[in-house]
């Protein structure tokens, strides 16, 4: 999940108000918590979802259901006495649906300190900031590989554990009957309740396993399959479909029906819980016990998906700075490294704060200092089409043509239309070129680079095209004798439009302060 605009502004930043934005505010009351006095994730996602529903309908202008719930991490809990602080906008409007973010504080009156708890991303069925418009386009394109990830996944079969308990043992099933109270404005069952029944069964489900109290951690996508209305039957089911050291994986579907009519599948979702012990550590849990056919695929799943977690934490979830340079690359993480990749260069050439360094034959080069990390943009005009400069510019097999810092670039593999692993061979900094490690780079040895190279079209008018780059490691190309291993953590090209003859060209990109010194000084010389 990308982090929201707020968190991305720096101090003295304007941030732009996005006319969708809604707000709520609630303090938690003893009605709305469990046994421990903690805020209810059920409740919780209520409010979620209603504030999501507002800012939907006030882009739209009609009412508006959701359709999805993307995956949600739980970073604190909420005590009672404390002021829960929900923020929704809409990111992007497709066709017939739309993406709200959401972001979720916590806020204690008495020490007037605040804390982030969670975000996520709604996506809702019927002018925003361009870098959110812009990367809602990624997290979709996200959502519709999911399935063959996964599918990817599950050919590495996993020998399932002995004496564990029964998975049927965890089984819980209720029935609830939606009344009125239950509805929202367009007589439906109001899609925040339906998630707080199943977070209830789910907790259920994961209590018989453990013997004790879990605490949810995080959801894998809330997804509406159907509407719901008052007067329906919804069957809540739900199971531990497996267990890891700390943390288990809870199955839940939400099933409807009137009178003698078939089950209608409403919703599912996944719900990771942990046990935590008085001091706050994980639990070691039980392993489980699948049941025949169905069970065992679930469990197989619990474990794909647990690896899908693993990547998207690493890759997403941290900030830029705390990322490793060079990430390890496989098949089950290449869409969120290119996410990554993508989102990360749209997000500094966004930045507002750039400084002006020098101008020269209408070519403009600005720096970017931050902490550690000194970033660069340089921007002209060129008299050529966007789309042909984006051929161009992203074809870095044929860059050794016309640019002199490309000695050699091998095509690794293509992993789509839209991404590619490359080998590039630069010359070194003592011999001209530019090195991201320029301390190590002993005897004039060129440097080499393992790159992702990540390009997009536009997706709207306006929309720019991208080229992305970034370091990752691969087994098959590790380093060698003779060349200088360097890293890229952020670099590319965005191209836009600015006639059918013109385009305006930005190149940016992000290294340590060394690095971007050298870049930097070579550049202003060459000028």
């Amino acid at each position: 999940m990308s982090r929201p605009q707020d968190e991305m502004a720096e101090e003295g930043e304007e941030v732009f108000r996005n006319l969708t934005e809604v707000k709520k505010s609630q303090i938690v009351m003893p009605c709305h918590a469990n046994h421990r006095q903690e805020l209810s994730v059920g409740q919780l996602l209520k409010w979620m979802d209603s504030t999501a529903c507002l800012s939907a309908e006030r882009h739209a202008g009609c009412p508006c259901v959701t359709a999805s719930v993307d995956d949600i991490h739980f970073e604190h809990t909420i005590g009672v006495g404390q002021v829960v602080n929900i923020k929704a906008k809409v990111n992007r409007a497709f066709n017939t649906s739309m993406e709200v973010g959401i972001v979720v504080n916590c806020e204690d009156l008495f020490s007037d300190s605040h804390w982030r708890v969670a975000c996520a991303h709604l996506f809702v069925c019927v002018r925003e900031e361009q870098v959110e418009h812009s990367l809602a386009a990624e997290r979709r394109r996200m959502r519709l590989v999911h399935a063959d990830i996964m599918k990817d996944l599950l050919t590495n079969r996993v020998q399932e554990a002995e004496k564990a308990v029964p998975a049927e043992r965890t089984q819980v099933e209720s029935v609830e009957l939606v009344l009125p109270p239950h509805a929202n404005h367009q007589v439906n069952t109001f899609g925040g309740q339906i998630m707080a029944w199943m977070e209830n069964v789910a907790t259920i489900a994961a209590s018989r396993l453990c013997n004790a109290h879990p605490t949810l951690r995080s959801i894998d996508m809330f997804h509406f399959r159907g509407p719901s209305q008052v007067g329906d039957r919804l069957v809540l089911k739900a199971i531990v479909n497996n267990a890891f050291k700390n943390s288990m994986e809870v199955g839940v579907c939400a099933e409807a029906y009137q009178g003698e009519e078939p089950l209608r599948h409403i919703n599912s979702a996944f719900m990771i819980f942990e046990v935590c012990d008085r001091d706050g550590k994980p639990c070691t849990l039980p392993k489980i016990q699948p049941e025949p056919l169905e069970g065992r695929r679930r469990y197989q799943e619990a474990i794909a998906r647990k690896k899908i977690r693993l990547d998207r934490k690493y890759i997403i979830s941290c900030k830029q700075t705390e990322v490793p340079l060079s990430v390890p690359w496989d098949l089950s993480n290449q869409v969120y490294l290119s996410y990554n990749n993508v989102s990360a260069l749209k997000m500094l050439a966004a930045r507002n704060n750039w400084v002006l360094n020098s101008e020269k034959n209408k070519v403009s080069l600005y720096t970017l200092e931050q902490k550690q990390v000194l970033s660069f943009k340089i921007e002209f005009e060129a008299d050529v089409p966007a789309e042909r400069a984006f051929m161009v510019l992203s074809d870095l097999s044929k860059r050794v043509e016309w640019d002199p810092n490309y000695e050699r670039c091998e095509l690794i593999h293509r992993v789509d239309d839209d991404d590619f692993l490359y080998r590039v061979v630069t010359p070194s900094i003592c011999q001209g070129g530019v090195s991201s490690s320029p301390s190590v780079n002993q005897g004039g040895m060129v440097q080499d680079f393992i790159l992702l190279a990540s390009r997009r079209p536009p997706c709207d008018s306006g929309d720019p095209y991208v080229i992305a780059l970034r370091s990752v490691t691969l087994p098959t190309h590790p380093p060698t004798e003779g060349y200088n291993r360097g890293e890229v953590l952020c670099a590319g090209f965005s191209i836009m439009e600015v006639s059918n003859t013109v385009s305006k060209v930005r190149k940016c990109a992000t290294s340590n302060k060394l690095f971007a010194q050298c870049v930097c000084s070579l550049l202003n010389y060459h000028w």
